[in-house]
Parts: structure tokens; C-alpha cells; sequence
């Protein structure tokens, strides 16, 4: 009998420790969710102030041209600043229409920019393809030497890209045609489009392409009938960006340009026609002018970005 109560009292307390355990750990385990909460819900409140802080730092330079575009010169060099027009003078915006000449500019810009584009699409298309799938010789070296021309500042090109267009009759600032020809050429290539296409072509399966020449189809056929639609996102982001780079465009027109207003660019004639230096009055319809200029770029930039960011994911890193 007594040995049989020392083992219900052992079994007792073995249980009574047990139930201890058991709590000790629950009441661990609510403190370390308690604490992941804590942790994770401050790590959530920096991340977020973080953000916001950069989002304000990336709104206000727009903020502070739309405001400024509609106050008053006496308003606009005031010592301190109002972030708020007191007066809106709307009538800045019918200035600075009326002292731009839109239709040149936008003609002009949209010349450049479609048929700049155009070019480009076309040969990035050729050089990704060949650079993708077709065998020679040398072709990793020489796209080793493409890649490398994109550490050399596009500035260092501007001479001799200038001496030749000029060689070839497109400058001097008298034949229209020969200007758009001067814009248009030398940036007709881009080797960051090309290795941005050439990394979504490899993505495509070789099978294809051994599919396809076991039906008879010529490389060119399967390029244009599947590769180029498999490719399509990729195609839209180079497009899109193209087209923004065009709208942008300044140091290459404005120096082909030569002072002929007939020649200029969107961005060339906003910077030409206002001369705040001399006339503070100026800032409040250059103002004006830049967002109708910015306008669509920030519509091209909302309705497209995921057409941007869904291409440029496609591109991948193989290769």
C-alpha cells in the first residue's frame, strides 16, 4: 500500500510539473508573439515614415512649380516664400501659350521622337536576335564591346557625332529635313534596349526555334512570328521609354538646332523663349509653360508604368 501511494504521489507531482511546464511555456510563447508584434508593428511605422519622407521629398519640386506657375512676379520674389498662391493668376498659363510656338515645337518634337523611336525598335530587334539565337564568330566579343560603350558618357559622343552629321549636310540650321535627319540618326541605336531584348529573347526556349526550322520557317519568319510577340512587354517598355526620352531630349537638339526657331524641340524652345534672368515677372509663365510640358510625360508615366515595370521584370538576368 505504500509503495502504491508513493507512486500516485510521484505520478501526482509529475503531472503537477507537467501542468507547470506546459504553462510556463505558453506564457513564453505569447510574451515572444507579443514582442514579434512590438517589433514588427515599429519596424512597419519607420518603414512607412521613411516612405512618406521620400514621397514628400519627390512631390515638392512638383508641387512648388505648380504653385509657383500661378503667382504673381512681386509674389514670386518675395524674401519668404508662400507656399500657396495669395493671388492665382491663371492668366500665366494664356502667356506662356501665347509666347511658345506649340504647333512647331510639338510637330517637331513628335517628328524626332516617332521616327527616333522607330529606328530604334527596329534595330534592337535585329541586334537582340542576332545576339540571341544566331552562331558566328566573334559574337560574344563583339557584344562585349557593345556593353562596354555604355561606360562612355553620351556627352563624350557629342563631337563626333556633330562633325559627322555635319560631314554628311545636316546642320547649319537651313534645311528642315536635314535637322530632323541630325536628331534622328545618331540615336537610332541604344545597347541598353539591345541587352535589355537580348536577355528576353534567351528566356524564349531554344525548342522553338528548333520547332520552327523543322517546319521550314525562315529565321526571319520566327522572329517576327515568335519572338517578337513573346516579346511584346519588353518591346512596349522601350517604346514608352523611347518616346519620354525624345520629349526630353535637349544638349543634341539645341546644338542642332543652331538659333533656328523652326528647328527646335519642346524642351529647346521652353528654355529659349523665357529669359528669367532679366524679368522676374518670367518665372510665373515659364512656370506655366513646364507643366504643360510635364503633363505628358507624368499621364505617359501613370497609365504606362506597369507596362514599364512588367517589361523591364521580363528581361530577367540569363545570360
Amino acid at each position: 500500500m505504500e509503495a502504491k501511494q508513493k507512486i500516485e504521489t510521484l505520478e501526482e507531482q509529475s503531472y503537477q510539473g507537467l501542468v507547470l511546464v506546459l504553462k510556463d511555456d505558453r506564457h513564453n510563447a505569447k510574451q515572444k508573439a507579443r514582442a514579434s508584434k512590438i517589433s514588427h508593428g515599429v519596424w512597419l511605422f519607420f518603414t512607412y515614415l521613411f516612405l512618406t519622407a521620400a514621397a514628400i521629398i519627390m512631390v515638392f519640386p512638383f508641387y512648388w512649380m505648380l504653385t509657383t506657375s500661378l503667382k504673381s512676379g512681386a509674389e514670386i520674389k518675395r524674401m519668404i516664400p508662400t507656399f500657396w498662391p495669395e493671388v492665382f493668376r491663371w492668366d500665366n498659363y494664356s502667356s506662356a501659350v501665347s509666347r511658345l510656338n506649340f504647333g512647331v515645337l510639338i510637330r517637331n518634337t513628335l517628328v524626332v521622337g516617332v521616327f527616333s523611336t522607330i529606328g530604334t525598335l527596329l534595330t534592337t530587334i535585329f541586334a537582340a536576335f542576332a545576339f540571341a539565337r544566331l552562331e558566328f564568330k566573334g559574337k560574344n566579343f563583339i557584344f562585349s564591346l557593345l556593353l562596354a560603350t555604355m561606360m562612355i558618357p553620351g556627352e563624350m559622343m557629342v563631337i563626333s557625332n556633330y562633325i559627322s552629321v555635319s560631314l554628311l549636310g545636316m546642320t547649319g540650321g537651313k534645311n528642315l529635313i536635314g535637322a530632323y535627319l541630325a536628331m534622328i540618326l545618331p540615336f537610332m541605336i541604344s545597347v541598353f534596349y539591345i541587352y535589355l531584348l537580348r536577355q528576353n529573347f534567351k528566356q524564349i526556349p531554344n525548342e522553338l526555334y528548333l520547332a520552327a526550322k523543322v517546319d521550314g520557317k525562315s529565321d526571319w519568319q520566327f522572329l517576327w512570328k515568335v519572338m517578337v510577340p513573346l516579346a511584346m512587354p519588353t518591346l512596349t517598355t522601350i517604346l514608352i521609354l523611347k518616346l519620354m526620352g525624345s520629349w526630353n531630349a535637349y544638349v543634341w537638339p539645341q546644338l542642332i538646332a543652331t538659333g533656328n526657331r523652326d528647328f527646335y524641340l519642346i524642351t529647346v524652345g521652353l528654355r529659349d523663349t523665357f529669359n528669367t534672368a532679366g524679368n522676374i515677372d518670367d518665372y510665373g509663365a515659364q512656370m506655366a509653360a513646364t507643366v504643360i510640358v510635364t503633363v505628358p510625360l507624368l499621364l505617359v508615366f501613370i497609365f504606362c508604368r506597369k507596362y514599364i515595370m512588367r517589361g523591364v521584370s521580363r528581361a530577367g538576368i540569363k545570360g
